[in-house]
């Protein structure tokens, strides 16, 4: 990882998005009981290793984005701000926002944004629809396969979930973001090259640019212009 900070660099590119991975995601669910001083161990067996790392990209000037996603250190935003004090609040280190794996657990993906406003450092579009199936699978997914029909949730083509973008692009923008909306197209039932296409379309219609001030700074400039 320290390697690919210093690549990163050569290359030119600010931000290497990835993963951390958990020694304690096998206790997502706790039981037989987990006790807090083990998650507690669990973060700081993660600060240990990834602090050396997170310096090696301070030195690069590279920010490290982590995809928030279960089977990683941070699945949520409680889980996520205990990975930010794990790391002492380390300035390199941030996230890859991605609402579709949020939106099924029932964490707010939009208060996501609004909490950690100088971390988003990328931003996926990707969407997803949950309270399907036909009630034999839960969200841990039952062990069955993308696009089974028993599924509680699944990945669907960009605008055709129940991710609400039109929140997502007003967040983003009202913390300044301005970094890439990168599709990341995953679904089971359609053709990938239709998906992508409409994927792509769906987000360049969405997307705005922010204002550059108040809507109504105008009338101010108005009254001093008659005032002249």
């Amino acid at each position: 990882m320290q390697d690919t900070a210093r690549a990163a660099a050569r290359f030119g590119v600010p931000t290497v998005t990835g993963f951390t991975g958990s020694s304690i995601w096998h206790a997502a669910y706790a039981f037989p009981p987990t006790s807090q001083a083990f998650w507690d161990a669990g973060f700081a067996d993660f600060g240990r290793r990834w602090m050396p790392i997170l310096d090696v990209f301070d030195e690069r000037g590279v920010n490290f984005a982590l995809e928030v996603h279960p089977t990683e250190i941070a699945f949520d935003i409680a889980s996520a701000e205990r990975a930010v004090a794990a790391v002492n609040g380390h300035r390199r280190f941030g996230f890859n926002f991605d609402p579709s794996h949020l939106g099924y657990q029932g964490v707010d993906y939009v208060r996501f944004i609004r909490s950690f406003p100088t971390r988003i450092h990328n931003a996926h579009m990707k969407d997803v629809w949950w309270g399907k199936g036909d009630g034999t699978v839960g969200v841990f997914g039952g062990h069955t396969s993308f696009g089974d029909a028993r599924r509680f949730w699944d990945f669907r083509s960009v605008g055709r979930g129940m991710i609400d973008f039109e929140a997502i692009i007003v967040a983003l923008n009202d913390i300044g973001y301005a970094g890439p909306l990168s599709v990341e197209w995953e679904d089971s039932r359609m053709d990938r090259v239709h998906g992508a296409t409409e994927s792509a379309a769906f987000c360049r219609r969405l997307d705005f640019k922010p204002a550059a001030g108040p809507f109504d700074a105008v009338f101010d400039k108005s009254q001093q212009a008659g005032a002249r």
